[in-house]
């Protein structure tokens, strides 16, 4: 078993180690031309967009949080799961809407024009720094909001309490002592937050806004260097290991505890008059920018659009799409299954650290992990022509490059962390007693696995392959970068079109995106909301 983790950490540990060791081929030209040209652009375009990002969620999420965990108001029910549902828009798909809505020849400009009479010279510019951190700040708060909202929910209203009777009011309360106490979530949240950020490729382009992201795939297909791209991939990949270096030691210092169990119920403060429909007004507002706005004109583009495209035009994209997504989704909860049992029952040093290398790439950019892997297949497919040269005299061509297979690597290599996380979260609530009592009977090794642990984490694994599924459909950088020729999905399909300024057509694929996202995101609610009676 230890074997099999080493090697599953070795396929996310070795595309990073190859980026790193591009430095060992630099290219001169290419580096002399990013250095004079991008390299200043591109590092305070990163920077400024990952402080505004987060800046936007800690605000929006951690105020929703606050408001629907701590306060009783009209639709406080409601917004508990719709405040989630802008995690089903993918960035990208969010940010052409935005374009398509606000731009000047939008129907916000238009209407304005008309109305007005007179130049919109006032009118902010949708596609400029703001108007990105908006839509990237809209689609991303969820991740602030869900766990701030669970680490509020357990201080219930004793911290309020607590603190009125030495003295402070409301705003006080949440200051001084409610935000502190929660700052381990919120760590983690902005932490996700900004990761996704580093790692997004698809909303940046659409909005024309270079990045490292953007700057890795001009160098791979702009400039037909797949080693400036490694090395542009490396500088992007150290900013990102001192991220969680610094999130690591941040909240390595924290030790927080809950004394007793705390009724949801009767740990909120109900609202009255003015406040209350003020709680809400502010809330229907973030839920109605975030997803019933882009919602409406994407239903609407849809539908014209479908009436002027072939009937078998999606097809193929859709089938693809979905024959990819599970094809990830149970190659990765496999993995998860197998890690969380090896982790379960060995706890040496070396497995420990095989499977936190294994879980590293959540926290690496698609486009990072498309070039490891690229490269790292490449290596793979010209070390076999050589043996079968040299063994067997036969001249092969690639095996894998360019290949499904390469594609599935990345997407393992990309979210085995959300399948070994939610599979290891439900196998830690398994007694161990029960493993002992089948040892004890002869069940072991793959036999335990397949006849005691996945008939009582099938929960766990649904739960798990659901969310890799709804990410993988999502992913755009590793699917556009890694496809096999003519394997395009809807995801590639919406670049495409986005980037020829087609946003009406792009709308039919988008919102199969997002209804793929948003049926997942209402069971697993429903799931949830069972679990908790």
């Amino acid at each position: 078993m230890r074997g099999i983790a080493l090697l599953i950490a070795a396929s996310v540990a070795v595309p990073i180690l190859v980026i790193l060791a591009s430095f060992a081929n630099p290219e001169p030209k290419i580096w002399r031309h990013i250095v004079d040209t991008l390299l200043a652009e591109l590092a305070w375009n990163t920077l400024t967009l990952c402080f505004g990002v987060m800046a936007g969620t800690f605000v929006i999420g951690v105020g929703a949080a606050w408001l629907v965990a701590m306060y009783d108001f009209p639709g406080r029910r409601m917004f508990t799961w719709a405040l989630m549902l802008p995690l089903a828009i993918p960035t990208y798909v969010l940010g052409f809407v935005f374009i398509g809505i606000f731009d000047f020849s939008g129907p916000v400009q238009a209407l304005l024009r008309t109305i007005c009479s007179t130049p919109l010279g006032w009118f902010p510019e949708i596609r400029s720094t703001g108007g990105v951190v908006l839509v990237m700040t809209l689609a991303l708060y969820p991740y602030v909001y869900l766990l701030t909202r669970s680490a509020f929910t357990t201080q219930g209203k004793r911290v309020m309490e607590v603190c009125q009777i030495l003295g402070c009011n409301r705003s006080e309360a949440f200051f001084r002592a409610a935000l502190p106490m929660a700052r381990p979530w919120i760590a983690g949240g902005m932490m996700l937050v900004l990761m996704e950020t580093l790692a997004d490729f698809g909303a940046v382009s659409v909005f024309n806004y270079n990045t490292f992201t953007t700057a890795i795939y001009k160098a791979w297909f702009g400039f037909f260097s797949i080693s400036a791209a490694a090395q542009l991939s490396s500088v992007l990949l150290v900013a990102v290991f001192l991220a969680v270096w610094i999130e690591q030691r941040f909240r390595s210092k924290m030790r927080f505890g809950q004394v007793g169990r705390i009724s949801e119920e009767a740990s909120r403060i109900r609202l009255a008059g003015f406040s209350k429909w003020a709680a809400f007004a502010s809330l229907a507002f973030i839920v109605f920018i975030a997803f019933l706005l882009p919602g409406a004109p994407l239903i609407y583009w849809a539908v014209a659009s479908a009436a002027l495209e072939p009937n078998t035009a999606y097809q193929g994209l859709i089938a693809r799409s979905i024959f990819l997504s599970l094809s990830a989704a149970a190659v990765i909860t496999a993995l998860g299954l197998i890690l969380a049992y090896i982790q379960r029952h060995t706890g040496d040093l070396l497995t420990t650290w095989a499977i936190r290398v294994s879980t590293l790439g959540y926290a690496l950019p698609g486009t990072v992990l498309a070039v490891g892997v690229a490269v790292m297949i490449g290596l793979v497919d010209r070390g076999l022509m050589r043996m079968g040269e040299d063994l067997l005299g036969l001249k092969i061509g690639t095996l894998f490059q360019g290949s499904v297979l390469t594609v599935i690597v990345a997407y393992a290599a990309r979210f085995l962390t959300i399948g070994f996380n939610g599979i290891g979260s439900a196998m830690n609530r398994i007694p161990k007693s029960l493993d002992e009592a089948s040892q004890l009977l002869g069940v072991v090794g793959w036999r335990l696995i397949g006849k005691v642990h996945i008939p009582i984490l099938k929960n766990g694994i649904f739960t798990a392959a659901i969310l890799v599924f709804v990410d993988v459909m999502k992913e755009m950088p590793i699917t556009l970068m890694t496809r096999p020729f003519g394997w395009d999905t809807l995801a590639v399909k919406i670049f495409e079109l986005t980037s020829e300024g087609e946003w009406q057509r792009a709308a039919l694929p988008s919102l199969a995106l997002v209804v793929s996202g948003f049926i997942p995101l209402l069971l697993l609610h429903s799931r949830s909301e069972k679990a908790a009676l």
